[in-house]
């Protein structure tokens, strides 16, 4: 059984990223959600404090070895502070880990050096299609064979960073599987929409469509090589992230809308004497609870190899969803009349937190 203690190294980085978090990520959020525009100085700072590079072993370029677990609890800590600006910073994450998962030796040692070993660079991939009915196991996108290359064809949507990125892995349909396949800056017939995508929230983080029109990549370049990957590890990995980045996220708009109820004042009394904000507060508590719970088993599971790993990683990312929308729509009804101006967070980590459903493919661990 996992213990829920975290090791004396976990201990150390939580505590980096959580200081993080407070002092950059939630000084700069308002400003960046406003201007849609994430100071370059705050994401390399988060860059910096080595989360993925501690994921990496030191022949890849790293000082660690990959831990779910580590991964997860440094997800929750840095949304705590801004879901955008975590995002930014963990994009890199997106073409690595997926190569670190499932990409063959030689993969490895060409990709993954020059992204862990440099300054934050825009490496992303591009999941998410612009369909009502995507399924990250039954996309649109397809890939087939011709010669020595795969051509891909298709449309993507919600890719971070694309118009700058240096690659970016594109998943796509091959043969009824997913599978990845790593994608150079400026291949013919890739085409990066010229305008960001606007959307409820995460205005800060730039966030791009995709359109392939015949890419050619060589067969090199598909995920794990000839025999290809499996995505099961891959997907499993960014529910438990996204699980993560749920929970900070209903942490904070929770303790923000509890420590405001300590102080609000409504006929003499603290609002957080009323029976229906205490409720409110305790199932708020309990929700984040169960949840953070939940995704730290799958987590140890996806790291010890368990069986039944993806099914609790889906459980604990279904999960989050309606609890991160549920904690963070109830503490703007806790603040009242102030929780729906920009003068408080808990509008904005509301708006956060409805995308949820919709951000597979954003995050991995």
């Amino acid at each position: 059984m996992y213990s829920f203690e975290p090791s004396e190294e976990q201990k150390m980085l939580i505590d980096a990223v959580s200081r993080y978090a407070v002092n950059d990520l939630r000084a700069a959020a308002h400003d960046a959600e406003e201007e849609s525009k994430l100071p370059q100085s705050v994401v390399s700072k988060g860059w910096e404090m080595g989360v993925l590079q501690a994921s990496i072993p030191e022949g890849y370029g790293g000082f660690g070895e990959h831990s779910v677990v580590t991964g997860v609890l440094a997800a929750e800590e840095m949304a705590y502070g801004d879901l955008a600006g975590t995002l930014a910073v963990m994009t890199p994450g997106l073409f690595v880990l997926p190569i670190l998962l499932g990409g063959t030796e030689e993969q490895k040692q060409q990709y993954i050096p020059p992204v862990i070993e440099a300054d934050w660079q825009p490496y992303t991939a591009a999941l998410i299609e612009p369909s009502f009915d995507f399924d990250p196991n039954e996309l649109k996108t397809t890939a087939k064979a011709d010669g020595d290359d795969y051509v891909l064809t298709g449309e993507k949507t919600y890719v971070p960073f694309a118009k700058d990125a240096e690659a970016m892995i594109v998943y796509a349909n091959l043969d009824g599987a997913t599978q990845g396949f790593i994608v150079p800056k400026g291949a013919d017939g890739l085409a990066v929409g010229e305008e960001r995508i606007k959307l409820m929230s995460l205005n800060a983080l730039p966030l791009y469509s995709l359109k392939l029109e015949g890419v050619r990549v060589p067969k090199a370049n598909r995920l794990g090589g000839e025999a290809g990957h499996d995505m099961g590890p891959i997907l499993a990995a960014n529910r438990v992230a996204l699980a993560a980045l749920a929970v900070g996220v209903a942490k904070a708009a929770f303790e923000y809308s509890r420590d405001y109820a300590k102080e609000r004042e409504a006929f003499g009394v603290k609002i957080a004497q009323k029976q229906a904000i205490a409720f409110m507060l305790a199932e708020m508590a309990t929700e984040i609870e169960a949840i953070r719970l939940l995704n730290w088993e799958a987590a140890w599971k996806l790291d010890v190899g368990k069986e039944d790993a993806a099914k609790d990683a889906y459980l604990a990312a279904t999960g989050a969803v309606d609890m991160v929308m549920m904690v963070t729509d109830r503490a703007v009804q806790i603040l009242g009349g102030h929780g729906y101006i920009r003068e408080h967070p808990v509008e904005m980590w509301m708006r956060n937190g409805r995308g949820f459903a919709t951000f597979t493919g954003l995050a991995i661990v």
